[in-house]
């Protein structure tokens, strides 16, 4: 099984980290800190991984899964609407470009995320519709969906 170990922090900035990950080269496994919390992520092991931890993809979409909850029903609450629980299911593939009839891209692979929403509760089906509709709004959502400006740099001596 791999280790990790946790070095010194180094800032390197004025601002913070949200989230600092560390791991070793030996392995996959990764040890993550985000304010009090921490988590580990590593691969399955069918890829080499330990499987100690969720993988990063599983992540990611535990991210959207529950800003899309709380978003829903946030909204809910704000409305008085008769929403009992949010289950929300999701699954992430590469599809061919081609095979997306409202995506931009016809050409290579795409990544697809499918969302599926189960809402309970005696909702009419425009409070279901207007809810759905709010699920697409959640700002993980919007953040997948927009233009990212990701910048690396490196805080190691050249």
């Amino acid at each position: 099984m791999d280790t990790v170990t946790t070095a010194p922090t180094q800032q390197t900035s004025a601002t913070p980290a949200d989230v600092v990950v560390r791991g070793n080269a030996s392995g996959f496994l990764q040890e993550v800190a985000t304010r009090t919390h921490r988590l580990r992520a590593d691969e399955p092991v069918n890829v080499g991984g330990g499987d100690a931890g969720p993988g990063p993809y599983d992540y990611l979409l535990a991210g959207l899964g529950a800003c899309t909850s709380m978003t829903v029903g946030l909204y809910a609450r704000r409305k008085q609407l008769p929403l009992e629980n949010i289950t929300v299911s999701l699954r992430h593939s590469r599809i061919h470009a081609k095979d997306c009839e409202e995506c931009l891209t016809k050409e290579g692979m795409l990544d697809r995320i499918d969302v599926e929403l189960d809402l309970t509760g005696p909702l009419t089906p425009e409070q279901r519709a207007k809810l759905m509709e709010v699920a697409g709004k959640c700002p993980v959502h919007r953040t997948l969906k927009s233009e990212i400006d990701i910048k690396l740099r490196s805080t190691s001596p050249k």
